[in-house]
């Protein structure tokens, strides 16, 4: 039986709508194993969304479309799932049982594809590689996808800086998430994205960390997903005030992430922990580094 970890992600990072993702070192685990014939699956951690342990299972369907786009049987197969990733939060719960699949999909079929290879089919899969992206590669990655392929561009992000991820109690739906958006957008908001996003990547690159701030500024999905995550616009200002160089919102939400310097971020950890015992809603918040290798099978 082999065991696959794969990395929590957080897309979008402000600016980069759709694009842009860093993964973090939270992870869910699949052990795997051919058998006879038959499905078996076995949910070893439980959460409120109740996982499918039949043919409608996220990381068994990836599998399944794998085999049968190489036009091969697929084989009986044993499955043990074990998530760390919170669902319906904003960190790439989807993302991450489809990059599971595919690993295992590629060993048991003896495909040999790639990281690069799968994270193409990934990127379809998903409709944008924001999540697939950093979940298979590890790090920080940009992408862009066409009708024909997916690019993309793994940045190097400072080691000095932590990622304190904010998870609320309460779950936002990704598809209404994005039903609030909406279908045409201004000039002056496009410009306002595009030049935040090309910071957002110069300042990554060069550790102009100070820019942060102003280059995960948003206007093509935030400002619409306020009304979804009660108390935001208060948790950054709170976040600013504590110590954080920048936050935005993960993916679809509701989870908030604030970039910290790693000296700043037991004080962060322990002031923003108190205020959210005053506020409504029951918030965690984890302080996490980035997980650099991405998805990868661990052991036998």
């Amino acid at each position: 039986m082999k065991h696959i970890v794969v990395p929590a992600t957080s897309a979008n990072m402000g600016s980069g709508f759709d694009s842009i993702g860093i993964a973090l070192q939270k992870y869910n685990h699949l052990w795997y194993v051919e058998i006879d014939e038959g499905l078996q699956i076995l949910v070893n951690r439980k959460q409120k969304l109740k996982i499918p342990t039949d043919e409608t299972n996220l990381i068994y369907k990836t599998m399944a479309d794998f085999f049968r786009r190489e036009g091969k049987p697929m084989p009986g197969v044993r499955l043990i799932q074990e998530d760390y990733i919170p669902h319906t939060r904003g960190l790439g719960s989807s993302a991450a049982c489809i990059v599971a699949g595919l690993i295992a999909a590629n060993d048991l079929a003896q495909t040999h594809y790639s990281k690069e290879d799968l994270a193409q089919i990934a990127a379809k899969i998903e409709g944008h590689p924001d999540n697939s992206n950093p979940a298979l590669l590890g790090g920080m990655v940009v992408g862009a996808l066409s009708k024909k392929e997916m690019r993309l561009v793994k940045i190097p992000v400072p080691d000095t800086l932590s990622f304190a991820v904010m998870v609320p109690d309460f779950p936002v739906e990704t598809s209404k998430s994005r039903g609030v958006l909406p279908d045409i957008v201004t000039r002056k908001d496009a410009i306002f994205n595009s030049s935040r996003a090309g910071l957002l990547v110069g300042s990554m690159m060069t550790g102009n960390i100070d820019n942060l701030k102003m280059a995960m500024e948003d206007r093509l999905h935030q400002p619409y997903r306020v009304p979804l995550v009660p108390g935001m616009e208060q948790i950054f200002e709170k976040a600013d005030e504590f110590g954080a160089k920048a936050s935005y919102l993960s993916g679809a939400g509701p989870t908030l992430v604030s970039v910290l310097m790693d000296e700043d971020r037991d004080a962060f950890e322990e002031r923003m922990q108190a205020y959210f015992d005053t506020i409504p809603h029951r918030w965690t918040v984890e302080v996490l580094k980035p997980d650099l290798e991405g998805a990868r099978i661990v052991s036998e």
